[in-house]
């Protein structure tokens, strides 16, 4: 079988395969470095950085649920001037694609963060705003569930990084995410990550007591992929110009090909990391295989290709 070609891009940016590793689940690439060469994944989305170093919330943090896992981490991080002058390097060195994931309780931390990315931006393939952060502007609002607050920290971020791409990560927690998603466009997006985690609760039955410190956590894993599928497919249909990178549940080929299938230009794997940390090449790979059974000679050729009719 002649070679497939599995480099595609996402917008303006450059991969060399379509599967990521998703925000927070790989750390800044140096603990996967263990288990494969990091510069073999499509990118590596950073776990979410701040302006100040976040200690996080109170543990327990995690726990497992039915095809998959409750997490409320409360982004623990050392913050981006570590990012930049330690984990940045590292990156580069290794030939990693790196996207870094950025978060803040007001618009202004999320600028001031951008600002100290400037520096590197011409290394970075893209930010992703990670906008489920509470809104302390408006205290019954994460970001990512109000049309204007995405609006506005995208356009200042993007004020802040014109020539960095700039992909808000979009929650499943809202009554229209096309109306999030044309907000996000509108204020200069230039690529869509769906989805970010569901809310969640867990009881432990027999003390009675939430399983997690901070009561309610995301739900991520295989639970959340139909509806991955079905938020990137609505999406897509809503906006077919738009890079989407497609998230949520991935834990093989056949998942991956699913969300590009319903439109997602690329993936990234998450939660799975922690079961298998080469699962990103793991699929990479499958992909190739499919494509190859299936006489498919571009990853472009997959997305947005299920059949609705007939």
């Amino acid at each position: 079988m002649s070679p497939v070609d599995l480099s595609v891009r996402v917008g303006s940016v450059e991969l060399k395969n379509p599967v990521l590793v998703a925000s927070g689940t790989f750390g800044s690439g140096r603990e996967g470095a263990n288990f494969l060469e990091v510069g073999q994944v499509g990118g590596i989305i950073t776990k979410s950085m701040t302006l100040v170093p976040w200690k996080g919330k109170p543990t327990p943090r995690m726990c497992e649920t039915p095809s998959g896992m409750l997490n409320a981490i409360g982004i623990q991080n050392k913050g981006v001037d570590y990012f930049v002058s330690q984990d940045l390097p590292w990156l580069l060195n290794s030939k990693a694609t790196v996207i870094a994931s950025i978060a803040g309780n007001t618009v202004d931390e999320y600028v001031k963060v951008a600002d100290k990315l400037r520096t590197g931006a011409r290394e970075l393939a893209a930010v992703e705003l990670n906008i489920s952060c509470p809104n302390l502007e408006d205290r019954n609002n994460m970001f990512a569930h109000s049309p204007d607050a995405t609006a506005e920290v995208v356009s200042e971020v993007k004020r802040a990084l014109p020539r960095v791409a700039v992909w808000p990560k979009l929650s499943p927690n809202v009554t229209s995410l096309t109306a999030i998603a044309g907000a996000a466009l509108e204020a200069g997006a230039d690529g869509l990550s769906l989805i970010n985690t569901l809310f969640g609760m867990a009881i432990d039955v027999e003390s009675r007591r939430p399983k997690l410190a901070g009561v309610v956590g995301g739900l991520s894993g295989p639970a959340i992929k139909p509806i991955a599928v079905r938020a990137i497919h609505e999406v897509h249909r809503a906006f077919p110009h738009v890079p989407i990178i497609g998230q949520g549940g991935v834990t093989s080929a056949e998942d991956a090909l699913e969300l590009m299938m319903a439109g997602a230009s690329a993936v990234a794997v998450g939660t799975h990391n922690f079961v298998n940390p080469r699962a990103s090449v793991d699929v990479a790979q499958g992909i190739a295989s499919y494509m190859q059974s299936h006489d498919i000679d571009s990853v472009v050729d997959l997305v947005g290709m299920v059949k609705l009719e007939g």
